[in-house]
C-alpha cells in the first residue's frame, strides 16, 4: 500500500519541534537519527556545528499517518525559508512503483537526490515537480 506523510524541516530546532508535537498527538519515536551517523561521504561533508542536528525523526500519529522530519544541514543544500521547508513523503511497497512515482513526478521538474539504496535501508529519491512542490518518494529494502 501506498501511503503519503508531511516531511517537516527545521533550521536547528527539530528536536524541539517534535517534543512539542508528542506532547500534542503522545506517541514514541520508533526512530530518531543525527547527522552524526551518517557514514563518511566526501560529498557530503557534515560541519561539526550540524552534527548534533537531526538526520530524521518520525511520530506516528494513526494507524496511517506518520509525522516526519529533519534539520537542514549546510552540507544538503539552501537554507529554508519558512513556506519551503516541507515535503510529501511517499512510501511505497516496491522499487518498481518507486521509481514509477519518481519518474512521473520528476517530468518537468528538478531532481534534487536521484533514487539510490540508501545506508538507512531504503531505495529513495527526493525532487521538486514542475509546480515547486517538493517530493521524497521510498521504499523500505528487503533484508
Amino acid at each position: 500500500m501506498t501511503t503519503i506523510n508531511p516531511y517537516l524541516t527545521f533550521d536547528g530546532n527539530c528536536e524541539a519541534a517534535f517534543l512539542f508535537y508528542q506532547s500534542v498527538f503522545g506517541g514514541e519515536f520508533p526512530y530518531v537519527s543525527r547527522f552524526s551517523e551518517m557514514p563518511e561521504n566526501p560529498n557530503y561533508t557534515v560541519a561539526e556545528e550540524d552534527k548534533n542536528k537531526i538526520m530524521h525523526i518520525s511520530l506516528p500519529i494513526s494507524k496511517e499517518t506518520i509525522l516526519m522530519g529533519s534539520d537542514t544541514s549546510s552540507a544538503f543544500g539552501p537554507p529554508i525559508v519558512n513556506g519551503n521547508n516541507f515535503s510529501i513523503s511517499i512510501n511505497t511497497d516496491t522499487e518498481e512503483e518507486t521509481e514509477r512515482l519518481f519518474n512521473a513526478l520528476s517530468v518537468g521538474g528538478k531532481i534534487t537526490m536521484a533514487l539510490e539504496k540508501t545506508f538507512w535501508g531504503s531505495y529513495f529519491g527526493m525532487l521538486t515537480d514542475k509546480f515547486g512542490m517538493q517530493w521524497m518518494v521510498s521504499c523500505e529494502l528487503k533484508s
